[in-house]
């Protein structure tokens, strides 16, 4: 199967595990069943993915793909951290807030196994939430050090931009906000980053 049918497929089957579990809860799930509602065998998902964990694991992975691919650019290029942030902000806030991570997530407080809540953490939040630090620390390094670490930083941007959004969203106590909602809050939140960082914190 050639390199782009393959990522077609995947998606198709990733866009059935979404939906059932969305109706049946993470435990309520096999990959057999995702087998027999996507068409596919069960040995292919099996091949592809390893085991339910593995496909959850690469369902997050691709829902964090396009915030992770510009971070890593950036932090090869040595781009300027501020205006890198600028531009991911949206991005990550706007996935973060996704039906798909939402979905996950309440998933994800009803497992008692815990699994799937290690997937999220290791493919979502492990995997995205180091660049930014990384990205952070190689501004501080050509700017300022007024926060006292690109660790402590990080977490206030990040404290900044999504607050308690995402639990309000898993609660549904918060809809889906809007793209002006969004750049309101990315707006907020970086003005009152840079006022905690100090002018001169990252460049």
């Amino acid at each position: 199967m050639r390199d782009e049918s393959k990522a077609e497929r995947q998606r198709e089957i990733e866009a059935v595990a979404y939906r059932l579990i969305r109706d049946r809860g993470y435990g309520g799930v096999s990959m057999l069943a995702i087998a027999k509602e996507a068409k596919a065998s069960n040995e292919t998902l099996y091949r592809w993915y390893g085991n339910k964990r593995g496909l959850l694991t690469a369902m997050v992975e691709r829902n964090a793909q396009a915030t992770a691919d510009m971070l890593r650019a950036a932090i090869e290029d040595g781009a300027d951290a501020i205006a890198t942030l600028e531009r991911i902000a949206p991005i990550l806030l706007s996935m973060l807030l996704g039906e798909k991570a939402i979905l996950l997530n309440r998933a994800a407080a009803s497992d008692e196994t815990g699994e799937l809540g290690a997937a999220i953490n290791l493919a979502g939040r492990s995997a995205v939430f180091p660049l930014i630090e990384t990205l952070i620390a190689g501004g501080m390094a050509t700017g300022g050090r007024d926060a006292p670490s690109a660790r402590v930083a990080t977490e206030w941007f990040l404290c900044l931009l999504i607050g308690d959004q995402q639990i309000r969203r898993v609660t549904r106590a918060l809809e889906q906000p809007s793209e002006v909602e969004i750049g309101v809050r990315v707006a907020s939140a970086l003005s009152a980053f840079r006022k905690l960082c100090g002018p001169s914190a990252l460049v």
